[in-house]
């Protein structure tokens, strides 16, 4: 009986010393997460979801602090903050880190996925994990894909029917060199620009419409300076969380693993949160008073194929990448 009493507090004692070392191992820590949308977009609330995760798994010790809007700045200049580790964490186009590594440009490839449900496969799987990891290298770790949804276009000028249509306007794009070339496959004028600037830019006719899905436009509030939107879905966008790893080789591991946890889950709630949200935007849209068109078949096929050459010319310095999500795709299609 005394043996087992012994035995019993020898436990007690290793049970506590166990929940005193991992108490330690979690630290009083402020994070900020900047994000270029405002408040009340999709991207914004699963932010929210995120710090609240964060805050329930730490006991309130890691604290996320967000800042929607794009006050810390563009994409361009939140990455550069937090590759030098005063900016922690943002998410944004995974096709802009395309930039850092090529091979993510394959994400901004013009219709690459047919529906929601295939961009989750492809990457929550190996392959979207293995483009994560490429940009260690780069100061930069990937936590999670969220979702920003299926590009449309607006514009001030006139309504689109036809591919046509499209020629001839100056559009706003992503500050990269795939959207830039698939603008001008259109006969368009791109305009790449730091999403903060493009309200201003279309209030003053400085461009005369951009590209974007359904919750950012409506989020945005760019209904007030476009009159006219085609549903093109074009281009749909996964959303990377990344970390500042200059930041990340400081946390513990139990930190560590808090804050990817965290992610993953808040990644689900998010891209339910976005696409529920998506069904009831277009009315929203229509009721500020948009002029809505979609293309027909022949012209959405049309639009496609003028495309196609933008995707080999892109795909060809990053085959084995484009191999590779091709296969997958394939083998989610059988």
């Amino acid at each position: 009986m005394k043996r087992l009493m012994i035995k019993t507090m020898l436990a007690a004692v290793a049970v506590a010393a166990f929940g005193a070392a991992s108490a330690q191992d979690i630290k009083e820590r402020q994070f900020k997460l900047g994000l270029q949308n405002p408040k009340g977009h999709p991207l914004v609330t699963g932010a929210e979801k995120f710090a609240e995760i964060v805050a329930a798994k730490s006991g309130g010790k890691l604290k996320v602090n967000l800042f929607p809007g794009g006050v810390l700045g563009g994409d361009a200049p939140t990455v550069s903050a937090l590759q030098g580790g005063t900016v922690e964490m943002t998410a944004l186009n995974s096709g802009i880190l395309a930039s850092q590594v090529k091979d993510f440009e394959v994400y901004d490839f013009p219709f690459m996925f047919a529906n929601p449900k295939e961009a989750d496969a492809v990457v929550d799987g190996p392959f979207g994990q293995k483009l994560h990891a490429k940009l260690a290298d780069k100061g930069i770790v990937g936590l999670a894909y969220w979702e920003l949804g299926f590009r449309n276009i607006t514009n001030s000028k006139r309504a689109i029917n036809k591919v046509e249509d499209l020629e001839g306007l100056k559009l706003r794009v992503i500050p990269n060199a795939i959207n830039v070339d698939w603008v001008k496959a259109l006969g368009a004028n791109p305009t790449p620009m730091a999403f903060p600037e493009v309200y201003a830019a279309l209030e003053a006719k400085a461009i005369d419409g951009q590209e974007n899905p359904l919750n950012v436009i409506l989020a945005n509030k760019f209904a007030e300076v476009q009159k006219f939107l085609v549903l093109s879905n074009h281009q749909y966008n996964p959303q990377s969380l990344i970390f500042s790893k200059k930041v990340w080789d400081t946390l513990s591991a139990d930190e560590k693993k808090i804050l990817q946890e965290a992610a993953l889950e808040s990644s689900k709630y998010q891209r339910q949160v976005s696409r529920e949200a998506a069904a009831g935007n277009l009315d929203a849209l229509k009721k500020a008073g948009m002029t809505v068109t979609e293309l027909s078949a022949a012209e959405q096929a049309k639009l496609r194929d003028k495309l196609k050459p933008v995707i080999d010319k892109h795909g060809a310095a990053i085959s084995a990448t484009v191999a590779e999500m091709t296969a997958e795709l394939a083998k989610l299609r059988k």
